[in-house]
Formats: C-alpha cells, sequence, structure tokens
C-alpha cells in the first residue's frame, strides 16, 4: 500500500471527549472516527486491524469445531419474551415496532436465535454435540457510552453457542472454547488472566473471564495474594467475617434527631461515627414487582451480581421514591432493618452486618435514625424471608481461605458460560436419547470482543509517541519512510518495497510530498512494528536504518540485503505469536 492512495486521516491533537489512551490514539492514527454517541466508523487502517483478529479468531473456532453461520441481527421479540430478558435486559435492549406493528429486538447477543434454530433442527442425540458461531455487530443501548469502542453501543462480537446431549459432553467443549481463548489471545499478543465469574443475565452454571489487567478498565479483578485463584468483582466470595466474643452491654436502641443528613458520610459526621459502624439499607424491586430489602454494612458496597442471584436471576434495581416511602414510612436516606421484614417480600442481610454487636440504621422517621441497632435483637436473622448470605463487594482487607486478597483492573474481552437448559427449555430445544426418551439440549456459549481485543491491546502497547502494536493485528507489518525525494531516496523506496511485497511482508510504502519529521511521527502514531528509513545520508553509503517501533535504537543495513534482513525480522517477530499466515 503506498501512503499517499491511503485513507489515513490522522489527528495531531488529543480529542476532547477521549478519556482513554485507546480512544485517543485510535483517533488520532485514524483507525475509528465517531458517528454518534457509542457508534464509530472503522476506517481502512482500522479494518486491517480487525479483520487480522476477525482471521485468528475464525481459525482458532475452526480448530475447535465449531462451524460459522449468521443470525439475522434483528429478532422477534416473542423469542426474547419466551426466555424472560426482554425483562432481564430492561432499556439496554435496543427495541422497535415495525410497520406492521410487530416488536423487534436489535440483537445485543444471540442466545434466543440459536436456540430457536436448534429447536426446529435438533431432534436426535446422533446430531449432537454441534457448535455453531458468528461474528457480527451486536447493539446494546448503554445509559453511558464511554470510553470509545471498550463502552460502545453498537460492537463487533464472535458469539458462539453449542447443544450437548449430556454434562461430559458440554464439559468437553467448554474446554475447548476456553483453549482456543487462550490460544487467540496469544496469537494476538496480548497479555491476559483468567477469572472465575459470574453468569448474570446469561444464566447458567459457571463462567470464565477473560481479562486484559489495565489501569483503564472498568473491571476489577480480585485476586488471592499467592495468585492461586482469581476472579472479577462481581463473583469474588470473601471469607465471613468472625463476632468478636466481647461482652459488651448494648443499651436499648435510640432514635437520634439527624434534619437532613441521609447519605453514611453524612450521618459519620454528623453522629462522629465511622462507616464500619453503620447499617445500611436499600429498597429493590424485582421486575414482577416484589419488594426486596438488602442490608450491608455501611463500608461495604452490594454486589449486583450476588443480589442478581440471591432473587434466582430476577432482575432488580433501586427501588423508585414512592415505594421507599411506602414501605419504610421515610424519606429516601432514613429507611433501616427494624420492622421491615414483615413488610417486604424478602429481606436479605450481609455476613458481615449479622455479626456486628450493635450499629447505627436509619429509623424510618425523615430526620431520624436509630442508634444501638442489634442485629438479631432488633431485626431478625432468620425466618421465612430473610437470609444471612454473602451480598456485598469484596474490598481491602478482606481474605478467602485465609489468603490475603489483592485488587487491580482490566478490560474483559471475552467470557465462556456453562448455560444448562435456561435456554432449551424455554424455546423447546430438545432431542431423542438413545433410548428414544425426550430431553432438553445442554448449552454452552461463548463470546468475544473484537474491538476490544484491538482497543485492550492499544491500553497494552503504547508510548507517548503513539501505538506499539504487536506484529500479528499490527495494520501494516513494515513501514518504507522515504525521508526525501531525491531520486537515489526513491529508486531504494520502491526496490525494497516490491521486494518485501513479493516476500508475502505487507508492506506501507511513504511516498508522500511531506517532510521527514512528519512521516517519522506518522509511522510512530500508527505504531507499524518495523520501520525501513531511507534517507540521503544513509544511501550514499548504499545503507538503510532498520528501527523496531518499540526500541529506540536502529540498526544499518545495505540497501541490498534490507528486504531479506526485514523480512526475516517479520517471519520471528511471528513465528514467536505461533502465526500462520492470515
Amino acid at each position: 500500500m503506498r501512503y499517499s492512495k491511503a485513507f489515513i486521516p490522522t489527528v495531531k491533537e488529543v480529542p476532547a471527549d477521549a478519556e482513554v489512551t485507546s480512544h485517543q490514539l485510535m483517533i488520532r492514527a485514524g483507525l475509528i472516527r465517531k458517528v454518534a454517541s457509542g457508534t464509530y466508523f472503522y476506517l481502512p487502517a482500522g479494518m486491517r486491524v480487525i479483520k487480522k483478529i476477525m482471521n485468528i479468531v475464525r481459525q482458532e473456532m475452526d480448530k475447535a469445531d465449531a462451524q460459522e453461520a449468521m443470525s439475522p441481527c434483528i429478532h422477534p421479540m416473542e423469542l426474547w419474551q419466551q426466555t424472560g430478558r426482554d425483562v432481564d435486559y430492561g432499556e439496554t435492549l435496543g427495541k422497535f415496532e415495525d410497520r406492521h406493528g410487530r416488536w423487534n429486538v436489535l440483537a445485543p447477543t444471540a442466545e434466543e436465535t440459536f436456540t430457536f434454530l436448534a429447536a426446529n433442527e435438533i431432534n436426535s442425540y446422533k446430531q449432537l454435540p454441534i457448535n455453531l458461531y458468528q461474528v457480527s455487530f451486536k447493539y446494546r443501548d448503554e445509559f453511558r457510552p464511554r470510553f470509545g469502542v471498550l463502552r460502545s453501543r453498537e460492537f463487533i462480537m464472535k458469539d458462539s453457542y453449542s447443544f450437548h446431549p449430556d454434562d461430559k459432553c458440554l464439559h468437553e467443549t467448554y474446554m475447548k472454547m476456553y483453549d482456543a481463548y487462550c490460544r487467540i489471545f496469544e496469537r494476538c499478543g496480548i497479555e491476559y488472566v483468567i477469572v472465575e465469574a459470574e453468569t448474570g443475565e446469561m444464566g447458567g452454571s459457571g463462567s470464565h473471564q477473560f481479562t486484559i489487567p489495565c489501569e483503564n478498565g472498568e473491571d476489577v479483578i480480585v485476586y488471592t495474594e499467592d495468585s492461586s485463584r482469581a476472579w472479577n468483582i462481581e463473583k469474588a466470595p470473601v471469607d465471613p467475617v468472625q463476632k468478636k466474643d466481647i461482652d459488651v452491654q448494648v443499651g436499648p436502641a435510640e432514635n437520634v434527631h439527624t434534619p437532613g443528613v441521609g447519605s453514611i458520610e453524612e450521618v459519620c459526621k454528623f453522629l462522629k461515627k465511622k462507616p464500619k459502624d453503620m447499617i445500611k439499607t436499600l429498597v429493590y424491586k424485582t421486575g414482577d414487582g416484589e419488594v426486596v430489602v438488602a442490608v450491608v454494612r455501611g463500608d461495604h458496597d452490594i454486589n449486583d451480581e450476588k443480589l442478581t442471584q440471591a432473587v434466582a436471576g430476577k432482575q432488580i434495581e433501586l427501588a423508585d421514591e414512592d415505594t421507599v416511602i411506602n414501605v419504610s414510612g421515610a424519606a429516601v436516606g432514613f429507611a433501616g432493618p427494624v420492622g421491615l421484614a414483615e413488610k417486604v417480600g424478602l429481606m436479605l442481610i450481609d455476613a458481615s452486618v449479622a455479626v456486628m454487636i450493635a450499629g447505627v440504621a436509619g429509623a424510618n422517621k425523615t430526620d431520624y435514625h436509630t442508634a444501638r441497632v442489634v442485629p438479631g435483637r432488633d431485626f431478625p436473622l432468620e425466618g421465612n424471608n430473610v437470609k444471612v448470605l454473602d451480598l456485598r463487594n469484596a474490598a481491602q482487607g478482606d481474605t478467602y481461605e485465609g489468603k490475603t486478597l489483592l485488587f487491580k483492573r482490566g478490560i474483559e474481552v471475552g467470557q465462556v458460560f456453562k448455560l444448562g437448559t435456561k435456554y432449551s427449555n424455554k424455546l423447546g430445544a430438545k432431542f431423542l436419547d438413545a433410548d428414544g426418551t425426550e430431553k432438553p439440549c445442554l448449552m454452552g456459549c461463548y463470546g468475544i470482543g473484537i474491538n476490544r481485543i484491538m482497543a485492550s491491546a492499544i491500553e497494552l502497547y503504547n508510548d507517548s509517541n503513539g501505538i506499539v502494536w504487536p506484529m500479528s493485528i499490527a495494520p501494516w507489518e513494515v513501514i518504507i519512510t522515504m525521508a526525501g525525494d531525491a531520486d537515489e531516496i526513491v529508486e531504494a523506496g520502491e526496490k525494497i518495497y516490491e521486494q518485501l511485497t513479493k516476500c508475502g511482508v505487507e508492506v506501507l510504502l511513504d511516498d508522500r510530498n511531506a517532510r521527514g519529521g512528519v512521516k517519522f511521527k506518522d509511522a510512530d502514531l500508527l505504531g507499524i512494528p518495523i520501520r525501513i528509513t531511507i534517507g540521503k545520508k544513509s544511501i550514499a553509503d548504499g545503507n538503510v536504518e532498520i528501527k523496531l517501533r518499540n526500541e529506540s535504537d536502529f540498526t544499518k543495513a545495505s540497501a541490498d540485503s534490507a528486504a531479506q534482513t526485514v523480512a526475516e525480522m517479520v517471519k520471528e517477530a511471528k513465528a514467536k505469536l505461533d502465526i500462520t499466515s492470515v
């Protein structure tokens, strides 16, 4: 490719609305352009990266016995209503009514359509297992799109769905996909961590998440100090806090006037208490209208996934103000656990609250809190609608199995799930077993973010000058920078370009009528792994300069041998990542 013919609109200034490094550099390097909030146009250089990632993914899926198919991106709403995920996804689900009055879904994922296909095509155990995948755009109406393509409304995902007669067969495919994902990330040249994950609205019995450790990541990785176990924050368990064996005489509960003081921070300041001395009461409502109260310590945060699991996977969200007032009898910020159990469908109490000797809680009376609230005395810790369980996020100082928990941020780029029969039961994907018994198919599903791999690589590998691509997914493998327009420079550049192209090396020949400094800056910004510089002084000696993007020094090579030398460098770099030509 000749740079003079290429559409690579680089930008000098950092875009004002780009918060993270990958977003900034993808715009500056001319890889993407914003069309609307959370939607992006992939420009030619960006598409070269995307296609390379797609090819690696497709090769590994094919090796793992998955077969490529293509589901429509518009799903009939009835399928989502059958599985209940029209409610689970809530406002994140993009939907529209067509001219015939039928409601449709813009696919955020495709369990429903692939299961629908299986229900109509699979009828015997002899057809199983089968694993189908697709690479396509998905849509989720994110409340706050941010971080460029890391949290966008429209994104590119490889999603696959497997169908099985039994648990053993499901596990075998699950591990094939698990291993395939490891190879994909290794071939893309990016570091990753595998963590145990919650299944969320996907449902099912087990899941692993592939995460790129990164300061700008939205996910939190929790791991033991010996690195023997790792989870995302939604899944991370904690050792229960032990109740202190202290003989303390706690007086009766007493209401304290706290005018206009509703938040934990405000109450602590007003009463001269610490957050760990507070009992925080949150009122929720499920998709079917049940009111649920969750109680945690003031210094802890509710874990949304643990909360969802506690209500059997139902959609659950914070209740509206009217519901809070109706249940507690007080304004928002003054709800407390005393007397609420009999007023709600379910009361969930975090284990750390259950072992408190006493605490301060909302008094269920506007502008009042209650001091010396004793769990088990002033509100129940057991009952038909009362549960004590792990309900919170892991926090600094927590342990699991006696091992200190540590934390770092990361970007989720892939996840594998054992779905079980959640979808096959609801959509009728069944088969006849060898003995003639009708059974539901067991399912697995496996997603990987194509554009997230692209952005994650940039987050991992960059410097003050731009992107530093791994060889496997760089838009071009080599750039030839002709620093001048003298005949001998142009002649040498054209010759090396032709030789490398014949060797199968992907080359960008910078033949623009621009200053050398501009060309060098663009080469670094684009992050092309190897740069060959042809200048007036070096070519006069019959030499060119060869520089790796991730190194500061360059080496000299004769103009006649440069192509062969660089072709070998490309070959070696690919071999390190175990890359075949794509």
